[in-house]
């Protein structure tokens, strides 16, 4: 009895072209539910729908492929055309086209593994968009007061940093943003936390974002995007603390500073209190030598000061500035004296002269002033001084002023031109 009569199909009984198919579908599906396939990827589709459909070629023969959208969100590797790939799926017949195909649920990168090719493929997206770029990024505070720490609460990493922390430095408060940090929802909270953390107040001085050891997939959330741009946008200095020291992540490249592990970074962002202690030491007997070498000096200037007459015979001083007082008041006393005896001159010569030129000083030598009237009336208002003999007409009175007295005329005769 053959398969199609067992299934009831009778052998010369027509079967339906839908019979046939969904006959096939059966066989298939259960003869191969899950197969592993080499091949090359070709023409790659992703339409908005968000699968992706491509099909999956060696020299001789294709077979057509399907990632539906909630496993293609998943993947890590990103297709192209012409990659080389090994993948898992299921073997699965499309009966409406008679047409089977493989439904992917794992792609691997051949000769590269899957997650390190989509690493290299992220770094360089990351890279030229200048996440890396050392310009970018801030210098660690020396002394910082409030560190955050956006870790899993549970893991290793905050056991491993305080103890480290113990044998440095103590003066700080730690602040444990809790996330995962390994799974599927892993990445989206570790850039939620490094947002939180962006809004505690006061200020944190320092972000560390990290977890212990493990493997390349148990690392992953640190590779991812939204991760590593978190990183790179955080306002607060960034210490990026993953994996042991063989494993670097993005998020390492693209904080402010890697440790290699969360140990390493408390090594990396506290001060050691033996340094600090012997810096201040150093402080110490610097200041000292300095403020002895100060004291040194102002005592050799306050010798050097106690040592001047000012300061040593202070009434000396005085004995010599009142002495040179009274030279002064002398020369003052002198300078007076010689210039009223000039002004006394001058004022001598001046009366001389003013008496010279004085009409009774003229009088005095024998002339005589000659006015108009006869001097003796209350109001002489109208006299004038007589300067010629064209002034005065026969009968007028005049009287002339002399050295002594006066003498009142009539006017007899006058001649204007005296020989």
């Amino acid at each position: 009895m053959t398969e199609f009569e067992a299934r009831g199909h009778k052998a010369d009984s027509p079967l339906s072209v839908s019979q046939l198919n969904w006959y096939l579908k059966q066989v298939v599906e259960e003869a191969a539910p899950r197969v592993w396939l080499e091949g090359e990827v070709g023409d790659l589709s992703r339409p908005s729908s968000g699968h992706i459909y491509f099909s999956l070629k060696d020299d001789r023969s294709q077979i057509r492929a399907v990632i539906w959208r909630s496993a293609a969100q998943l993947m890590k590797l990103p297709l192209k055309d012409g990659m080389s790939i090994i993948c898992r799926g299921a073997v699965e017949v499309y009966p409406p086209r008679g047409t089977y195909q493989i439904v992917v649920d794992k792609v691997e990168a051949k000769g590269v593994g899957a997650l390190q090719l989509a690493f290299q493929e992220l770094h360089k997206k990351l890279a030229k968009a200048g996440l890396f770029d050392p310009a970018r990024k801030k210098p660690l505070p020396k002394f910082p007061k409030r560190i955050g720490f956006v870790t899993s609460p549970s893991g290793a990493a905050i056991h491993d940093f305080l103890e480290s922390a113990d044998q440095l430095w103590s003066d700080f408060q730690l602040f444990v943003i809790p996330a995962r940090v390994q799974g599927d929802t892993a990445a989206s909270e570790i850039a939620r936390g490094i947002k939180m953390a962006e809004r505690i107040r006061p200020k944190l001085d320092l972000l560390i974002v990290g977890r212990g050891g493990g493997s390349m997939e148990d690392l992953w959330s640190f590779n991812e995007e939204i991760v590593v741009r978190a990183l790179a946008g955080c306002s607060i200095p960034t210490v990026s603390a993953v994996g042991h020291e063989i494993d670097v992540t993005l998020s390492d490249l693209a904080a402010d500073a890697r440790a290699m592990t969360p140990s390493q970074a408390a090594q990396l962002v506290l001060p050691k209190r033996s340094e600090v202690q012997g810096t201040l030491e150093q402080w110490k007997r610097r200041v000292h030598n300095l403020a002895k070498n100060r004291l040194q000096r102002m005592r050799l200037q306050v010798d050097h000061l106690a040592s001047r007459t000012v300061i040593a015979k202070p009434h000396f001083l005085h004995q010599r500035r009142r002495q040179q007082v009274d030279d002064w008041e002398k020369q003052l006393k002198s300078a007076f004296e010689r210039l009223l005896k000039n002004r006394r001159q001058r004022l001598g010569e001046l009366a001389r002269a003013a008496e010279a030129l004085s009409p009774l000083g003229v009088l005095q030598r024998g002339y005589s002033l000659t006015h108009t009237g006869d001097g003796l009336t209350d109001s002489q208002s109208d006299a004038r001084t007589v300067r010629s003999s064209k002034e005065v007409a026969v009968g007028d009175l005049i009287t002339t002023r002399l050295s002594e007295g006066i003498v009142v005329s009539r006017v007899e005769a006058t001649d204007d031109n005296p020989k």
